[in-house]
């Protein structure tokens, strides 16, 4: 793949084109037998997380997917993919139902964001991601991730604890947009574009990182310039981390995807610590409380002198 010279925004206009695709768009062309299943079983069915069950080369899998549309009447039908608590919850349902099936589950994100009004809010918006970000993480069948697209806030993170990260060479991630950025930052969201080029979210940059491990190449031009080539590069890289996944156990299988996400992110006061470096994240054993314990005063206090 030759180096891609966009910048962030660049790369957000592209995202952003009305004619790319879409994981409606993809799933034809990867996979097939899909069979859409609906709804939460706890309050409904939102249309801006797909999900089903399909075949990939023969293999059982399970597909999750945040819908945008290429037309504005396919954006409010999906909510600007925008998800509420119920997609996550849908989401969550069916990939624990892949768990008891031993299925594969594939997600594919492509979010700005969440939806933060405030039915979403009522109904536990921050629980459902939260109650993702911790389920998906002891999920005992092999979970693969691709960012399609936007991949923006806590509603991409949602679909994104797996063991294996890929991204569309165009695409990008963050744990919050570059317009939600530049809102609380400078309290001016008319500069997304300045806050996108310094949040280090293009792929490129997320490998340097470790937090995704493969770029998937799209057509030149983008993924809108030839689907079918950028979707045969996605069932390439599906196929090729499943085959390195299910060699592994589940005891295998849990303890490196939580290496992965224990190694992100790691800093200590005064700068980054470097790459590959271990840190001692022990707790202290008895042996190194005091010989005293630890005790407590439990003399009156006069606040005046605290003050």
């Amino acid at each position: 793949m030759e180096e891609n010279k966009l910048t962030a925004w660049e790369r957000m206009e592209l995202i952003r084109h009305k004619g790319r695709p879409t994981v409606r768009d993809y799933i034809p062309m990867i996979f097939d037998e899909f069979y859409e299943l609906h709804g939460d079983r706890l309050f409904g069915d939102d249309a801006a997380i797909i999900g089903g069950i399909a075949r990939v080369h023969g293999i059982s899998v399970t597909v999750l997917g945040q819908v945008k549309g290429h037309n504005l009447e396919e954006n409010k039908k999906t909510n600007f993919s925008c998800p509420h608590p119920e997609g996550y919850r849908k989401a969550l349902r069916l990939a624990h139902q892949a768990e008891k099936f031993h299925r594969p589950v594939i997600c594919f994100i492509d979010t700005p964001g969440a939806f933060c009004g405030v039915a979403a809010e009522e109904r536990g918006q921050g629980e459902a991601i939260a109650r993702n970000l911790l389920e998906f993480s002891q999920l005992k069948t092999p979970v693969i991730s691709i960012v399609l697209g936007e991949g923006g806030s806590g509603g991409a993170l949602a679909l994104g604890v797996c063991d294996t990260l890929g991204m569309l060479e165009n695409s990008l991630y963050s744990v919050i947009s570059p317009r939600g950025f530049a809102s609380i930052l400078w309290k001016d969201a008319s500069r997304e574009k300045e806050a996108a080029e310094i949040m280090h979210m293009r792929a490129e940059d997320l490998v340097e990182y470790g937090v995704c491990d493969g770029i998937i190449p799209e057509a030149p031009g983008g993924a809108h310039m030839n689907p079918q080539l950028t979707a045969g590069n996605i069932a390439d890289f599906i196929l090729d981390a499943l085959k390195n996944l299910t060699q592994k156990s589940v005891a295998n299988l849990l303890e490196a995807r939580y290496n992965k996400f224990r190694k992100i992110g790691v800093f200590e006061e005064g700068g980054q610590i470097p790459p590959g470096s271990v840190l001692d994240d022990t707790l202290p054993g008895m042996d190194d409380l005091p010989e005293d314990g630890v005790s407590v005063s439990t003399e009156e206090t006069d606040l005046n002198q605290v003050l």
